[in-house]
């Protein structure tokens, strides 16, 4: 039995409770219920999707015979509200420690991160030699990638360079040949046996290699994936370029999204210098955003239009995509 002391302290108590939700100084106990179950499935929930805009300095270039200088684009980054700049070596002046000192030095001035370094090698290659040189080659753009500070290189698989031209690389759409008396295998074996000398360099010095969907024995997500699940290393992941499928692209985007740790958006403002493809980056965002990806989007604008506008007018595209 309930003694009459007890039974007075319950009832002055859910008065106090009652008083309390109505003068809304407590919180009932379904609200409370309520903000449990919208904690649980906010942990269920995928993380919000933001991505960083970024400008590949190639933007600015396209191999003209005047460089452009680096800290133009690091200055045009910061005033266009981008965050970063992907660096294409060969648009360098040189790799002595002053200049790299002053890059550094100008990218922290001017809020903008240094977050990639785009390189140039070729595995694919008979001469061991030849190979030997592109392994070095790379070796030695890590060690300065991580003297920048950059979290990342840029690096290509190769291909048999036994197309005429670039241009009529293009017109058999990345097709070409292996040199007579090798095949695709022997491609494949010589761009993994490379990459798996290169990674313990990589370790070291902590910096991604981002194998790049660029022709050749990468032509295609399969063969790209194929390298990457060979070396079967941590520190060799995928750099995805929009622009660089040219038969059912957005399927192969979507194989290489769950292994991509950089992003170049290809735009092609005045017409494609090389050729001009209509890409959808609403979906692109939507691919991207299915595996979660977080890391940059750097433009790389390869048109006719002045870089000045067409790198805004990009900026404007991907920010327009990837918010819808």
């Amino acid at each position: 039995m309930i003694s009459v002391k007890n039974e007075n302290q319950r009832r002055n108590f859910l008065k106090k409770l009652a008083a309390g939700v109505a003068a809304g100084t407590l919180i009932p106990l379904s609200a409370v219920a309520e903000k449990a179950k919208l904690k649980k499935s906010s942990n269920n929930a995928k993380s919000p999707f933001h991505v960083k805009l970024g400008i590949s300095s190639y933007s600015y270039w396209h191999f003209s015979p005047e460089r452009t200088p680096i800290r133009y684009v690091i200055e045009e980054a910061s005033r266009l509200g981008v965050y970063g700049v992907d660096i294409l070596h060969r648009q360098m002046e040189s790799e002595a420690p002053d200049y790299i000192r002053s890059l550094k030095k100008h990218a922290l001035i001017h809020g903008v991160h240094l977050n990639c370094l785009s390189t140039h090698q070729d595995f694919v290659n008979p001469d061991p030699e030849e190979r030997q040189k592109s392994i070095d080659d790379t070796k030695r753009f890590i060690r300065l990638a991580h003297d920048m500070g950059v979290p990342c290189i840029r690096i290509s698989a190769g291909r048999w360079n036994t197309s005429g031209s670039f241009a009529e690389l293009m017109d058999n759409r990345g097709i070409e040949p292996p040199i007579e008396g090798f095949t695709e295998d022997d491609g494949m074996k010589w761009a993994i046996d490379s990459i798996n000398e290169i990674i313990p360099v990589a370790e070291e010095h902590g910096v991604m290699l981002g194998l790049e969907n660029h022709w050749g024995m990468t032509r295609t997500a399969e063969g790209l994936l194929h390298i990457m699940r060979a070396v079967d290393s941590p520190w060799l992941r995928v750099l995805m370029d929009t622009g660089n499928f040219l038969d059912d692209k957005y399927e192969q985007l979507e194989a290489i999204a769950p292994y991509t740790v950089f992003v170049q958006a290809k735009t092609y403002f005045g017409g494609g210098r090389f050729y001009t493809l209509d890409l959808d980056y609403e979906r692109i965002a939507r691919i991207l955003h299915d595996v979660d990806y977080k890391g940059y989007i750097s433009i790389e604008f390869e048109g006719f239009a002045p870089s000045g506008e067409a790198v805004a007018e990009s900026i404007d595209l991907l920010r327009d995509a990837f918010s819808a």
